[in-house]
Formats: structure tokens, C-alpha cells, sequence
């Protein structure tokens, strides 16, 4: 691939763009705001200047619902020897270009499933896609150049090619995207008119559930608007699990000893449904899920901290394999806990002792 056309330059097109320019390849910027194309331009993510003449390959980084109307200009119009789009649903897209009786033989729809709470082509980096699955959703009749060149693209952006069928790709991000940020949502509403005192008493836990309920709702919109009946399927079934799990809750409130133990057999069932369907998701690098253990260090919040602790970590030959930071209320200090190998605990903990820092049991 020598040249691309990216039309979108918002996240995920400037940030495919990035990559690309910095493995070589000539990229043409395009959006229905100049101003944004300027921008990504400006980061290095190509020229904003039009093609000469038909690209290898157009990227169409535009919301759901205008995917279809953008593919079929670019491509009665001849602007590229392939085309695809990097929407987060698969199946609608494709049956609005049959309906407009395109040729899609040069036509994938893809998903690179990787993105971030925030929009816009400032927040778009060049390493974003790297490592993590891109679905491409060929079909009996795709042009097996194009195929090549999406490939291409894909490996360009260090990314893992992953084949499905565009339906069977729809259902599952409803699985494992959609219906998880509205619920997301749906927990962080609640703390919308709560007490300040309670809001203040908030630790890793809720930042963890409503962390993607941050991103913006007009996207958001967008997409479950191209996906909702998977999505209301999957919806119905927590609704169920919703109702089952009050009704459980209930019977513990009960002054009768039967109806307390139905109630605690009902929620302990629930929460190990939970346990076995959270170790089924993938671990590192999308490896089957690990157990580590954690080493729990005090720290101030103070520049440099952080650094220290991961050198010393090296120093003493012991990967980090994942962190998270709790921040103490009303305190300028934290909790960092490092996730390791259970027989790195002792190598590490010996270690860090011995710098002077405070562990916590």
C-alpha cells in the first residue's frame, strides 16, 4: 500500500492515519469539517490536500449512521482500489450498499475494537490499535487484492486481524461494548443527584463500573442507534437478572429465617455467575486470564513516584504485569497495586522494603 484516503479525522481515522504515515504511506485527509482534517494534519496524520487521483485504499471513519451515504460517494465517484469502514456495527452498513446496488467486491467493513472515553483527532496516537483485535468481515464475493490491502493496513497498525461474519460481529459487541455502556451509564445516573458525603466516599470500585460512561452521548447515539436489537435482547436478560437479584435482596430483609437463607441462596448464585463469566475474559495480550497477585505500596502523590517504584521493580527482575492506583480521600497520597506473579511476591516485596517503601498486608 503507497497511498490511503482517510475519510474522518476523528479518533479512530486520525489515529489509523497516524500509523500509517509513519510507516511510509501517503495519507490523504478528508471530513465534513475542514477544520478537522486540518488538525489531524497538522499531527502529522497526512495532507489535507485532495488525491490526484484514485488511493490503494479508503478508510471511511464516519459515524453508523452515515457510513453507508459516505461509501457509496467515495465509491461511484472511483476514489480508491479498496474500500472499508471502521464502524463499531457491521451488518446495517453493508445491507444499505446492497440496497443501493454497489458493487461490493471491493468493499470490507471492519472494526478495530480499540478507542478511548475522549474524541476528536487530539486524542487520536499513532499506537492505538496496537495489539488489539481488528474484525474484518469479508465475504464469498471480496476481491482478494482488497483483502491483501486490508491486511496490510492492519498490520500496519500492529493490530490482530480477526475474521467474522459482519451479524455474529454485531451481536457480540453488543455482548461486550454496547449493552456494558449503558449500564455503565445507567449505575453512574444514580450518583447524578446523590448526598456530596456519599459521592465522596467513592473508591476504585464505582470508577471502575462508570469509567466509559464518560464518553460522549452524541457517539454513543450513533451507535446503538445502527445496533439495537441485539442490544435490547441482551438488556432483557439482565432486566431479568435485575428482577431475580431484588427479589432476593428483599427476602433478607424478611423476619423469616426460610426466606433469609432463599434470599442469600439467590444472591450467592448470582454472584458466582459473575465469577464465571469474569474469568472467561481474555488477559493479557488476549491470552487466556491469569492469576496474579498483588503487592499493595503507599506512596505520596508526588511526581516521580510512580517511576521509582517501577524501577526499583526492575532492579530487583520482577515484571509488572498490571497497576492500579486507589487515591485516599481528602489525603495528597495513594495506594499503587502492583500486579505480579505469585512467586515474584516475595522477590518484590523483600525489594521494595528494603527502598524504604511502605507495604500494606
Amino acid at each position: 500500500m503507497r497511498t490511503a484516503l482517510v475519510i474522518g479525522s476523528g479518533l479512530i481515522g486520525t489515529s489509523a492515519a497516524l500509523a500509517l504515515s509513519q510507516r511510509g504511506v501517503v495519507v490523504h485527509l478528508a471530513d465534513h469539517d475542514p477544520e478537522q482534517a486540518r488538525t489531524a494534519a497538522a499531527l502529522g496524520a497526512g495532507t489535507d490536500e485532495a488525491p490526484e487521483g484514485p488511493v490503494d485504499l479508503a478508510i471511511v471513519a464516519a459515524p453508523p449512521a452515515h457510513v453507508a451515504a459516505v461509501l457509496a460517494d467515495a465509491m461511484r465517484r472511483g476514489a480508491a482500489r479498496g474500500y472499508i469502514d471502521v464502524a463499531s456495527v457491521k451488518g446495517g452498513p453493508r445491507r444499505e450498499l446492497e440496497a443501493l446496488g454497489l458493487d461490493l467486491s471491493a468493499y470490507i467493513g471492519t472494526h478495530p475494537m480499540s478507542g478511548r472515553e475522549k474524541s476528536g483527532p487530539l486524542a487520536a496516537t499513532g499506537d492505538l490499535f496496537e495489539g488489539r483485535p481488528w474484525v474484518l468481515t469479508p465475504t464469498r464475493d471480496t476481491d482478494t487484492e482488497v483483502l491483501n490491502l486490508v491486511l496490510e493496513l492492519v498490520s500496519h497498525c500492529r493490530a490482530v486481524p480477526v475474521v467474522m461474519d459482519a451479524d455474529a460481529h454485531d451481536r457480540a459487541v453488543a455482548l461486550i461494548s454496547h449493552m456494558p455502556h449503558l449500564v455503565s451509564s445507567m449505575v453512574a445516573a444514580r450518583l447524578e443527584n446523590a448526598e456530596e458525603a456519599a459521592v465522596r466516599l467513592c473508591g476504585q470500585g464505582i470508577r471502575d463500573v462508570t469509567r466509559i460512561a464518560a464518553s460522549d452521548p452524541r457517539m454513543w447515539i450513533d451507535i446503538l442507534s445502527a445496533n439495537p436489537g441485539p442490544v435490547a435482547d441482551l438488556l432483557t436478560d439482565v432486566s431479568a437478572d435485575l428482577d431475580e437479584t431484588v427479589r432476593a435482596l428483599r427476602a433478607l430483609q424478611s423476619s423469616d429465617e426460610d426466606k433469609r437463607r432463599e434470599g442469600a441462596t439467590g444472591i450467592e448464585a448470582m454472584l458466582r455467575r459473575g465469577n464465571a463469566g469474569q474469568v472467561r475474559v481474555p488477559g493479557k495480550h488476549g491470552s487466556a486470564p491469569r492469576a496474579y497477585e498483588v503487592v499493595a505500596v503507599l506512596i505520596d502523590d508526588q511526581p516521580g513516584q510512580l517511576a521509582r517504584i517501577f524501577a526499583d521493580a526492575g532492579m530487583a527482575g520482577v515484571n509488572i504485569e498490571d497497576v492500579r492506583i486507589e487515591h485516599a480521600t481528602g489525603q495528597q497520597a495513594g495506594l499503587v497495586q502492583l500486579m505480579v506473579e505469585p512467586k515474584a511476591v516475595p522477590v518484590l516485596t523483600a525489594a521494595l522494603r528494603e527502598r524504604g517503601w511502605a507495604l500494606r498486608q
